[in-house]
């Protein structure tokens, strides 16, 4: 019984496999509709349909792609196994009389076949190169016509076969002769006495300049739109990137674990100092303090004090300082945690909005690559002499030191050096090579710029 059970699902399974290849397809289609008709004014996805960026509009082709390759693969496997079902069914039952309801069965199982080829053709047809449409067009009457032929009376097997045969040696006949007229078509418009590029220029400016042109007005008010959402959704999305690690490390620091890391130091009071340079600078503090006290009252500033008086006072600013210090190590504590937190809230806003970040990076790029040429050599020249130039060892250095007082480590001069005598380095050599790899390609004159102002 299980054995007979999974043969009977084996058949079923193999039975569907032309309609689950088709829904497959389909779907696809449809996903391939909606980006169109959300980001492309319904419009083929292409940046002349829209005012996105190189990088958007890549990430969108992408996308397409894949839909593409899945609708393919769809279409091969509901056509070969069609083929190999209505094979297998004439071989089994040659002589089967269809009753009234499956005709009708089928009739509506072929309308709903024809409207997903029709959906998948109509929305594939604008990805293909010409001669593959027409192809395809041909795949697709072929299709059409096994499923009209399926839903008519029974007819002899041989005629069948015989008609089936001469209508794709007859549609495939035409897609050649169409193919070739395309071909010299396309042959016969790569000469001219004129360049397309000048004859495209011209139609564009007799577009723009007739006041009939009523598309061209649409097409501006669209773009303005589209810019304006772009540039609103960049900024949102940099203030988004800004505000939430800030909130989440003052939400965290003051709430969660200044607390904890406070309970912790009031029951263990000897801790006092979190590292070696924070107890030197409290000892050169305190030690300074006794030395004016005792000072001031040498050169009369203040009546002279007495051991006591001054053991005293010095007491009490041990306290202070030991207060102060206290705090200082919570504090460094505090944002070494807080910190972890606010990065791991940034990676989520990163990873959760990858369409905000292809949108970002186009607002960015036309920003940068907007510029005029003396601005972009302008803002490489301060960039790189604040950073990597003569000048820039002091400025690494304190933020070297803000830094390490920040999450209260000890100060390393070895590391210092060495890290300012590597990192610039590389970030030079960066600098160069994308100056070389992309700016060099994109705006050639930024980068002649560039050079005779640094000169």
């Amino acid at each position: 019984m299980k054995f007979k059970s999974l043969i009977k699902k084996t058949s079923n399974w193999l039975t569907a496999t032309p309609e689950r290849s088709l829904d497959n397809a389909y779907k696809a289609a449809l996903k391939i509709r909606e980006i169109e008709d959300n980001h492309f004014g319904g419009q083929k996805v292409s940046k002349e349909n829209a005012d996105y960026g190189d990088s958007v509009v890549s990430y969108f082709k992408t996308e397409v792609n894949g839909y593409l390759k899945k609708i393919n693969m769809g279409l091969g496997v509901f056509k070969t196994s069609r083929l190999f079902l209505n094979i297998s069914n004439i071989q089994e039952f040659p002589q089967e009389i269809t009753t009234e309801r499956e005709l009708q069965k089928n009739a509506t199982t072929a309308a709903i076949i024809f409207e997903k080829l029709e959906f998948i053709d109509e929305v594939t047809s604008k990805y293909q190169p010409r001669d593959t449409q027409v192809i395809d067009n041909g795949s697709l009457v072929l299709a059409k016509k096994s499923l009209n032929e399926q839903e008519t009376e029974q007819v002899d097997n041989q005629d069948m076969s015989q008609n089936s045969a001469k209508t794709s040696n007859n549609i495939y006949q035409g897609a050649s002769f169409q193919n070739n007229e395309s071909r010299l078509e396309s042959a016969s418009q790569k000469t001219g006495v004129l360049p397309r590029s000048f004859i495209n220029t011209l139609n564009k400016i007799k577009q723009e300049i007739d006041p009939k042109s009523g598309e061209s007005e649409e097409q501006v008010l669209n773009k303005y739109r589209k810019s304006r959402l772009r540039t609103a959704l960049s900024i949102k999305f940099i203030l988004l990137l800004i505000i939430v690690p800030l909130l989440t490390h003052q939400l965290t620091k003051t709430f969660l674990l200044t607390p904890i890391i406070h309970q912790y130091f009031h029951n263990h009071e000897q801790v006092v100092f979190i590292n070696k340079d924070l107890e030197e600078e409290a000892f050169k503090e305190l030690s300074h303090y006794e030395e004016i006290l005792r000072f001031q009252g040498l050169i009369g500033l203040r009546e002279p004090l007495a051991e006591e008086e001054v053991e005293k006072k010095v007491q009490e600013k041990a306290q202070e300082i030991t207060e102060t210090y206290r705090a200082q190590g919570i504090d460094s504590i505090g944002n070494v945690f807080a910190d972890l937190f606010s990065v791991t809230a940034f990676a989520i806003v990163i990873v959760s909005s990858r369409k905000e970040i292809e949108v970002l990076k186009s607002f960015l790029d036309e920003i940068l690559y907007g510029l005029s040429d003396p601005a972009k050599a302008f803002l490489i020249i301060l960039f790189t002499d604040m950073f990597v130039g003569f000048h820039s060892p002091h400025g690494w250095e304190v933020i070297l030191e803000g830094v390490a007082r920040h999450f209260g480590l000890p100060e390393n001069q070895e590391f210092n050096f060495l890290f300012i005598a590597t990192f610039p380095v590389i970030l030079d050599t960066v600098l160069k090579y994308w100056i070389f790899r992309y700016l060099n390609r994109i705006s050639p004159s930024a980068v002649a710029t560039y050079k005779n102002m640094n000169e």
